[in-house]
């Protein structure tokens, strides 16, 4: 059995109202956007606000490093290399072709300096010398990729490389470098500073960033771009307006300036028409709910991951939160048991659920109080 709950969250203004006089303008479709691919997506909530093929398997020419990059972060966070590490230069490395940042054979270069040459500069040269420090070599590191790609959900992808240079079989989506891209910003916000740096010098060669947004629009802070003769001119990219952040992913596009102005398009259009709240805080109290035997009457319920929704812009307080409890609630209960779930909804539509979890441990009570509420549930049914 569960039992239903209608929640007035006065602290968050998610409010139940009539709409009767309310004049809501529906949101016009996306633009169209020249590219093979592609996707827009809400950071907080993960809602896809505009999407085309995202799930279409297309070379990502050096959009690959985000990968590459989110690997040599995980490294680091782990303890297994640090920034100030002295890397050396293979040939292998030195030799590569394409964008570079110009690191010199048999010379030790620092970890930080290669990841931000990869980054900023779209370094190949770097990247390889990351992989075989990392890994002992490319291919080793390109299973670590491919590791990391499967933990994140990204089951349409599939690396043999750490640059994005072309490859029999090297292959991702729009919807999962999206992925990607939000585990980046979520996982490692320091790393993610270097994104929005428009140039990088090492070896006394200075080098700007290919992304022609962070000198378009001061609201975008990342992620990378990427361009071969097969995949066309491609570009992840993040952008934050009064605290909203959107995610976008173009694959395919016909040049530079395309790649920037269909991600401005759909940049535009999604903090035009769309907003996005955090309801709940993870760990915060949604609810309380009666404990029978147990020790103490009642248990606390939240939210194991903070819970935001993004929603047509104007549209905010049409949202009605509902609790569904598993009834009844008998201890003993664990801290993360699931006793139910909040459901949230935009008129007949149903926009996000979350499990309910108990914040506190509740043990079982005396014997006499499991006695009494025994018979308390047989009267009660």
């Amino acid at each position: 059995m569960f039992k239903q709950i209608k929640l007035v969250m006065v602290s968050f203004f998610l409010l139940s109202v009539s709409t009767a006089y309310a004049v809501i303008t529906p949101n016009p479709t996306a633009p169209t956007i020249a590219a093979k691919s592609y996707i827009l997506q809400d950071f907080a909530s993960g809602r896809v606000l505009a999407e085309l093929n995202s799930e279409q398997r297309l070379p990502p020419a050096s959009i690959t490093k985000l990968m590459t990059a989110y690997v040599v972060s995980h490294e680091l966070a782990n303890g297994n290399i640090n920034l100030a590490d002295e890397v050396l230069i293979s040939e292998k490395a030195w030799r590569m072709v394409g964008s570079r940042s110009f690191i010199e054979v048999n010379t030790k270069v620092p970890v930080e300096v290669l990841l931000r040459g990869m980054i900023i500069q779209s370094g190949n040269d770097a990247a390889v010398a990351l992989a075989e420090h990392i890994a002992g070599s490319e291919e080793t590191f390109a299973q670590m990729m491919n590791q990391y790609a499967q933990q994140l959900g990204m089951f349409n992808t599939n690396y043999q490389n750490a640059t994005g240079l072309p490859s029999t079989d090297h292959y991702t989506t729009a919807k999962d470098i999206a992925i990607l891209s939000t585990a980046i910003i979520r996982d490692f916000p320091e790393e993610y500073k270097w994104y929005a740096e428009k140039e990088f010098t090492y070896n006394n060669i200075t080098q700007h960033n290919r992304n022609k947004l962070l000198w378009r629009d001061t609201t975008v802070d990342g992620l990378k771009t990427g361009h071969t003769e097969e995949a066309g001119y491609c570009l992840a990219a993040s952008a934050q307006r009064s605290g909203m952040r959107l995610v976008s992913v173009v694959l395919g596009t016909r040049s530079e300036n395309a790649r920037a102005q269909e991600t401005q398009k759909l940049f535009n259009y999604g903090f035009r028409f769309f907003e996005s709240h955090e309801l709940y805080k993870a760990q915060d109290k949604v609810a309380d709910v009666k404990v029978w035997k147990g020790a103490i009457n009642l248990v606390n319920l939240g939210l194991e991951q903070s819970l935001a929704v993004t929603v047509p812009r104007g549209r905010y307080k049409e949202l009605v939160a509902t609790t569904n409890i598993q009834q009844p609630v008998i201890a003993p209960i664990a801290v993360g048991s699931a006793l139910g779930q909040v459901e949230i909804r935009l008129g007949d539509e149903i926009i996000a659920t979350q499990a309910l979890i108990a914040l506190n441990e509740v043990e079982q009570g005396s014997w006499w109080r499991r006695l009494m509420d025994s018979i308390m549930m047989l009267i009660w049914g």
